[in-house]
């Protein structure tokens, strides 16, 4: 193999990808993709995600529209219409950004799968090895496997998916099973079921998105239970393929039970690409899970060596992993004066159907540590917009510090819930009290935003 030098390697094309700029023109960089540009939130994830589930929304809303007083027909759904609107927009971008990279004088691409060899060295699987004073490792995660026969690796021919391939299915399936009962599978199965395909869902656990707060996750988990055909306490141990459609043998709470569909969806979680990169040949430190440990610089155990996003993040966020590329971009700039990622209100979201928003601390987790809290919980419904709205069961939480008055944490579930979140999220950065997010601005009458307002005003001092 030849080997060459550079000054920086990126490997990654999602958020690392916006590192170089024109301060770095002075450097030969290579940057580093074994699939398409753009990563993981472009291609497979947050964006593509998104644009089905707002199809999905209307599709949801108008078949529940009779609380207002208007029926409307079944929709009437032009799968592949909706899905080649969206990748008709998506797809030009990955190859465009390419180009331009490979355009760039000072940059070189390098399209193989990346492995580390040894301290500063690459094998880029090309055929090359590279070397490099300065490392950038923002290669993200991939979905997880099931350790069963069938399960254990995607095969979309035979109708085993993946958040990369559910989107790109030709037909929209009359029955489907999703596995999981975290973001991903909320999400696909508030698509899917908006859209017409009959949905069974299993969790292992007694609850969905139980990571979130326990009144969200209970909340959550009863509209869930009504809607779909939720599968509590089950788990696959047996997946059969008869040429059309899986049957999987589950174990349960309740008695062992089979369930068939043409279509099965894993969304068991994402595991980072460590494994894939080899990192400990360079000596890299890891977290158990795999994810690489950084410091608050996104600095790694190795000198010269930096690590964003999911492959050392512990947020899976693409919000989070954007700042820490900018981070890791003045640090390279300015090595002799670093500054920090600042994690401390990192938010996030769930499009599913109530949409889920959340910030900081849980009940249950302040509960556990024995930390004094303020809390009050906020109906949609008690509210003018909520009552125009006939909602029964949209809420917002908040939790404050009683002595401080500041926000602990907030947790909202409800229409638009990851942008109504957004005042809160700017009162805890900026450290405001509750009393004066809640009584010195206008709140406008009657938004649904008085949700907040109400919510705020409601933490008394018991």
């Amino acid at each position: 193999m030849s080997q060459r030098h550079h000054d920086l390697v990126i490997i990654g094309t999602g958020s690392g990808n916006s590192i170089i700029g024109p301060e770095f023109d002075d450097l030969d960089i290579a940057i580093m993709e074994r699939g398409l540009f753009g990563g993981t939130c472009l291609n497979v994830g947050c964006i593509p995600t998104k644009m089905f589930v707002f199809p999905s929304d209307i599709a949801q809303e108008a078949v529940h529209a009779d609380r207002l007083g208007l029926t409307f027909g079944a929709p009437q759904v032009r799968w592949r219409e909706i899905r080649d609107r969206i990748f008709g927009r998506i797809d030009p971008i990955p190859p465009a950004g390419e180009r331009y990279r490979r355009e760039s004088p000072n940059v070189t691409v390098y399209d193989g799968t990346a492995r580390f060899i040894g301290d500063h060295t690459i094998d880029t699987g090309t055929g090359e090895v590279v070397t490099a004073d300065r490392i950038v490792i923002a290669a993200g995660g991939r979905p997880r496997m099931l350790d069963i026969d069938g399960l254990d690796q995607p095969d979309p021919e035979r109708g085993v998916h993946t958040n990369d391939t559910i989107m790109r299915l030709d037909e929209l399936p009359e029955r489907m099973i999703i596995i999981g009962g975290g973001y991903i599978g909320a999400e696909f199965a508030h698509v899917f079921d908006a859209l017409g395909t009959t949905v069974t869902w299993l969790v292992r656990r007694d609850s969905i998105l139980r990571f979130e707060d326990e009144s969200v996750s209970s909340a959550f988990t009863r509209v869930a239970g009504n809607r779909f055909d939720l599968r509590l306490g089950s788990a696959p141990h047996k997946a059969i393929h008869n040429g059309s459609e899986w049957t999987l043998s589950c174990t349960s709470d309740e008695g062992d039970f089979d369930v068939s569909a043409p279509v099965v969806l894993l969304a068991i979680g994402r595991e980072p690409n460590t494994d894939l990169l080899d990192v400990a040949a360079a000596g890299i430190a890891t977290h158990p899970d795999g994810r690489i440990v950084v410091d608050e610089f996104q600095q790694t155990n190795v000198e010269g060596i930096y690590a964003l996003g999911d492959i050392s993040s512990d947020y899976e966020l693409k919000h989070v992993a954007n700042r820490e590329a900018k981070t890791v971009k003045y640090n390279l700039a300015h090595p002799e004066a670093p500054r920090a990622t600042d994690h401390r209100v990192v938010p996030h979201a769930v499009f599913s159907s109530p949409q889920i928003a959340s910030f900081g601390l849980t009940e249950q987790e302040l509960r556990e540590a024995g930390t004094p809290y303020l809390v009050k919980i906020q109906k949609y419904g008690d509210v003018a917009y909520g009552w125009a709205m006939e909602d029964g069961t949209g809420l917002v939480k908040v939790l404050a510090d009683p002595a401080t008055r500041k926000l602990l944490g907030a947790h909202l579930m409800g229409y638009q819930a990851s942008s109504l979140i957004q005042p809160l999220i700017q009162a805890a950065q900026f450290e405001q009290t509750v009393d004066a997010v809640a009584t010195e601005p206008y709140w406008i009458h009657p938004a649904l935003s008085e949700v907040i307002e109400n919510a705020l005003l409601g933490l008394d001092v018991p």
